[in-house]
C-alpha cells in the first residue's frame, strides 16, 4: 500500500507540519501506515483514507469548531463509517456548535456530537411529492364526483321529461 509521508500531507491537505505532529500526539488523526512511536527519525506515513481525515478535521477546526468538539465529531464518524457507510458517502453540515452528518443515501441527519443522536430532518422534495399526490388524488376523486352528479341531473332531468311528456 502506498503511504504519503508527513511532508507529502501537508502539501495535499493545507495542514502545517505542527498540526501534524499535534494532532497525531493527541491522537486526533494518526498515521495509520507507520507512527513514529515518539522515535527521532522515523517517519510518519499516511493512507489516502488518513488524508480525508486531515482535510475534514482541518475544514472543521478552519470554519471556527473546538478541537474537542471536532474529537468527538471525527471519533464518531469513523465507528459509523467503519460499520456502516463509507466516508466519501456522507456530508458534514455545521451551525457553528455542533456537527451533523448527513448519508448521501438517507433520508435523516445524525448529530455527530452526541452519538448519533437523531437530529430533526424534513426532506422538503419528499413533501412535495406527498402534497403532489394528495392534489392529484383529490382532483381525481373531485372529478368522478362531479361526473357522478351530472348523471344523476341528466337521469332526474329524463325523469322529469318522460313524466311530463
Amino acid at each position: 500500500m502506498e503511504g504519503f509521508t508527513a511532508q507529502q500531507a501537508t502539501r495535499l491537505t493545507g495542514c502545517t507540519p505542527h498540526q501534524l505532529r499535534y494532532w497525531d500526539k493527541v491522537s486526533l488523526v494518526e498515521p495509520s501506515l507507520q507512527q513514529t512511536g515518539g522515535r527521532p527519525g522515523r517517519r510518519r506515513l499516511y493512507s489516502f483514507r488518513d488524508l480525508i481525515a486531515l482535510r475534514v478535521v482541518k475544514s472543521l477546526l478552519d470554519n471556527g469548531m473546538s478541537i474537542q468538539r471536532v474529537r468527538r465529531a471525527w471519533d464518531y464518524l469513523r465507528r459509523t463509517a467503519d460499520m456502516d457507510t463509507h466516508l466519501s458517502e456522507i456530508r458534514l453540515v455545521t451551525d457553528g456548535e455542533t456537527i451533523f452528518a448527513v448519508a448521501l443515501d438517507e433520508d435523516e441527519v445524525l448529530d455527530a456530537l452526541r452519538q448519533g443522536q437523531l437530529a430533526f430532518f424534513v426532506a422538503i422534495n419528499d413533501i412535495t411529492r406527498s402534497v403532489e399526490e394528495d392534489v392529484t388524488r383529490f382532483e381525481l376523486d373531485r372529478e368522478r364526483f362531479l361526473e357522478m352528479l351530472r348523471r344523476v341531473e341528466d337521469d332526474v332531468l329524463m325523469e322529469v321529461d318522460e313524466a311530463g311528456g
